[in-house]
């Protein structure tokens, strides 16, 4: 499990990869995840918590509702008595544990959603989960004990979340990939234009280094050449 450290001694472990990436944040007070993956990965995901000795959650950060990200939600709540965050604008997503239908950014993803969108939507239902918090604007986690907070980052959907931790880490869903060397670019987004914008948000921030729920870590220097290239060509 791939773990950074932040100067304020916040531990972030990715401790779950595959499907999607789920990460643990942790200090001496308190034990937050950001998301769950997809439901099929709930045995990996639990092993992983006991790998660790994690018998509290104390709050579950999905950074949005799409089903590789919050289908564990209702089981960590339940097992671990958790409160959930989702933003508001994706609460009954997540309370009916339907999927807001991705759009394709390339053409080969676009192809791909108008060919099978409606099986999509079959088949990436999930069991349904009640937000405790429905964030409408950035959330302080400094009552858990983290000089952190969350951030509004639409684009992929328009609910997306980024947690931003000490002003080094941000830990960003899909609103950026770590899958190719050469781009940051999500094969899905429900807005491009605003996806854009939500990296500038993110690159005024001091972070270093943005973890993705696919892939590996981006460099800020991959960031900054995409937001350059974007922002000036347009997609």
């Amino acid at each position: 499990m791939r773990s950074w450290t932040t100067s304020g001694g916040y531990e972030i472990i990715k401790i779950l990869s595959g499907r999607s990436n789920v990460f643990l944040l942790r200090n001496r007070q308190s034990t937050v995840l950001i998301d769950t993956s997809a439901g099929f990965m709930w045995k990996a995901l639990q092993k992983n918590l006991d790998r660790l000795g994690i018998d509290r959650i104390d709050l579950l950060i999905l950074t949005h509702s799409h089903f590789d990200h919050a289908a564990n939600a209702h089981k960590i709540k339940e097992k671990y008595n958790t409160k959930v965050i989702i933003h508001d604008s994706e609460a009954d997503y997540l309370l009916t544990g339907n999927n807001i239908l991705p759009v394709g950014t390339n053409p080969l993803t676009k192809i791909i959603v108008r060919l099978f969108a409606r099986q999509f939507i079959s088949f990436a239902q999930y069991q349904p989960c009640k937000a405790d918090i429905a964030a409408e604007s950035n959330y302080d986690l400094s009552g858990y004990g983290f000089n952190a907070y969350l951030m509004h980052t639409p684009g992929h959907t328009k609910g997306s979340l980024s947690l931003i931790v000490d002003n080094e880490i941000a830990i960003v869903g899909d609103t950026m990939f770590g899958i190719f060397p050469w781009t940051i670019f999500p094969p899905l987004a429900s807005d491009t234009e605003q996806l854009v914008k939500s990296w500038e948000k993110l690159l005024n921030t001091k972070c270093k280094v943005f973890l993705p729920s696919h892939g590996s870590a981006n460099k800020r220097s991959l960031v900054e050449k995409d937001f350059i290239k974007f922002r000036t060509t347009g997609i």
